[in-house]
């Protein structure tokens, strides 16, 4: 099935919820956040969240958010990216990122950065930005709480081939 890359649209909060509640990295308090970025998504302002979607077959199979950093000059942040779990493994990931980066580029951005946590439970996450070329750079020991870092992978965006 193809898939299609597009807007935030009215409605498409409870398949996000789904989608959320479903992986298991994270907790209730996360998806709680995650859903009121959707909510003001659903509402853009000119420097407001943004979102790509990503759909499959006429279903919402995932989503990314992004911002512009606030008092920043071309640097954006990744806020959320997440995929149904029963599709990872399918290259949605990759395209939501992909999909973001292009919209940052022809916007001028300099950098994506990406804050997650060095909870075993991230593992993966982790591992999926070093596929999609992140480097780590930056890590606060014991940030969340102890034995848990904050870890930011960043990608400069002006500096592409």
């Amino acid at each position: 099935m193809d898939l299609i890359l597009r807007d935030l649209r009215t409605g498409d909060r409870s398949a996000l919820e789904r989608i959320l509640l479903a992986s298991a990295a994270f907790s209730a308090e996360e998806v709680a956040v995650a859903l009121e970025l959707i909510d003001l998504g659903e509402e853009p302002v000119a420097d407001g969240y943004r979102f790509v979607v990503a759909e499959r077959g006429g279903a919402v199979a995932g989503y990314a958010c992004y911002g512009l950093v606030p008092l920043s000059d071309g640097c954006y942040d990744l806020y959320w990216i997440a995929v149904d779990p029963g599709l990872h493994g399918r290259g949605i990931g990759r395209r939501l990122m992909a999909a973001v980066e292009e919209r940052l580029v022809r916007q001028g951005a300099r950098w994506l950065l990406i804050e997650t946590a060095g909870k075993p439970e991230y593992e993966a996450t982790r591992a999926f930005y070093a596929r999609v070329r992140y480097q780590e750079v930056a890590r606060i020991p014991d940030f969340y709480r102890l034995g848990d870092d904050k870890i930011v992978y960043g990608k400069r965006l002006d500096r592409r081939p």
